[in-house]
């Protein structure tokens, strides 16, 4: 069995841990345990040459605690029904540590995108949310999907037309999917948000000063040395916020093999010649690594899994010389990887909350088209005249004249990626601190990650609880 066919059994191993050390009864904690609603369906499509094939596809609701429901869509060959329901699972818990009110959904189309054309792409992804409102699995109050890895803008743009369309008149249609073009209801910010997310999550934990004292690092993000698994949405821009805050991206993994330069490498210029040579291999200046998986094991402080599951197994974990895991992809660490961590000193920070920023600006996303106003638009003008008021008070009580340089960076008034921005950075370091109370207040909690599992699962029970659905 292969490190991914167990996936869903790999999020239960981590539940179950966890709820040693919550005295909810067993009812309650199976209930939030299991998928609520698995739907799988098959559906025709007729390729360009005239040719019919089968579509397979699911959408999973793993807890209706909170509802809409919210979970990316993602398409790949490798797609089974046990991984979507493990994802939707860490939805869940994703939500709950960073107080975002949905509960935990997921979708997959089990196709590889690169061999179908865009109108094929379209007819798939119409079909498929087609199929969802059909079976009441899609509305702005229901289920509300995002992209994942096989999807973007683009197919969310289709997904909220074809909603439109079957919903004539309904004011809040944009609402039924997260991670639209800006154009069509999207809202800025949310590409990058995984990323940045991650950036603000690895920062925090730098700060804290007795948890870098016992690594052996020093404070803050400088000097600190950066390996990146995945040149996707997610690495690359983890790759670029940390880099911008003070790391030095040491090397950078793909499926192709690995590059490596301890002087330090540009996401960007890496990007570009991948996008120029099909290959990130024989970049200007770095040393080529046949073997990508090898370029993990390589002596480095920040390592940052952004591409797959079950990367960390029992037989590579006591290779791995990190002294930080920041996990950016949906369970790269299988739990038998996790105790060998714990042994070795290495702080792991985990995926359902170090990867929340996606969906805590999808829910940014979604209050914005429900409020039908632009971040920004009510306050901006206001913020900047009495910015400027203060900037010519001091003028006058100073003599200190500002250049128009100075002005404009002080009295700018904040704009909707400045608003967003802001949220989800004080999301992140709000649910960070909340993972170390937990820990503190749970003798015997050996790290992070079961520490997030506490308090998810303090979170959903008390949902139900407050439902009177449980005492």
């Amino acid at each position: 069995m292969s490190a991914q066919a167990n996936f869903f059994d790999q999020v239960t191993q981590y539940f179950t841990e966890a709820a040693k050390f919550t005295t909810y009864p067993e009812g309650l904690l199976e209930q939030i345990r299991v998928c609520n609603s698995v739907y799988r369906f098959d559906f025709p499509l007729r390729r360009t040459g005239g040719k019919i094939e089968v579509i397979r596809a699911w959408r999973v609701q793993h807890s209706h605690h909170k509802t809409p429901v919210k979970g990316g869509i993602r398409c790949s060959p490798d797609l089974y029904e046990e991984e979507v329901m493990a994802l939707a699972a860490l939805m869940t818990y994703k939500c709950a540590i960073v107080d975002v009110p949905f509960g935990g959904a997921k979708g997959g189309i089990k196709i590889e995108p690169k061999d179908y054309t865009a109108e094929e792409l379209e007819r798939i992804t119409r079909r498929y949310a087609h199929e969802l409102a059909k079976k009441n699995f899609l509305g702005p109050g229901i289920d509300v999907p995002a992209p994942d890895y096989g999807t973007g803008e683009r197919e969310m743009a289709w997904i909220a037309d074809t909603y439109a369309a079957l919903n004539p008149g309904q004011l809040d249609a944009l609402g039924c999917v997260t991670g639209k073009p800006v154009t069509q209801g999207g809202v800025r910010g949310r590409k990058e948000a995984t990323g940045r997310g991650l950036y603000f999550a690895v920062r925090e934990a730098c700060n804290e000063a007795n948890q870098m004292k016992g690594l052996g690092l020093s404070t803050g993000l400088d000097g600190k040395r950066i390996i990146v698994q995945g040149l996707g949405n997610v690495g690359y821009h983890a790759a670029k916020f940390c880099r911008e805050g003070g790391g030095i991206l040491i090397a950078i993994a793909e499926r192709e093999g690995a590059i490596t330069n301890p002087n330090g490498l540009n996401e960007e210029e890496v990007f570009q010649h991948r996008k120029a040579t099909g290959s990130i291999l024989n970049f200007p200046g770095s040393t080529n690594i046949a073997d990508s998986a090898a370029a993990l094991e390589l002596e480095c402080d920040i390592l940052i899994p952004a591409a797959l599951e079950g990367v960390f197994t029992a037989e590579n974990a006591p290779r791995i010389q990190a002294k930080i895991i920041l996990e950016g992809a949906n369970g790269p660490t299988t739990p038998e990887a996790d105790p060998i961590f714990r042994q070795k000193g290495i702080l792991v920070i985990p995926d359902i909350y170090g990867n929340a920023g996606g969906v805590t600006v999808s829910y940014f996303e979604w209050l914005k088209n429900l409020s039908h106003v632009r971040f920004g638009r009510l306050e901006k003008r206001h913020e900047m005249a009495n910015e400027m008021a203060v900037l010519k008070l001091i003028e006058k009580t100073t003599g200190k004249t500002f250049t128009e340089a100075e002005r404009t960076a002080f009295a700018h008034g904040p704009d909707e990626q400045d608003l967003v921005n802001s949220g989800l950075e004080e999301t992140m370091i709000t649910a960070f601190h909340d993972l170390l109370r937990t820990q503190r207040d749970h003798p015997g909690i050996p790290d992070l990650r079961i520490a997030a599992f506490v308090n998810a699962i303090h979170k959903v029970a008390r949902s139900y609880a407050e439902m009177g659905i449980f005492p």
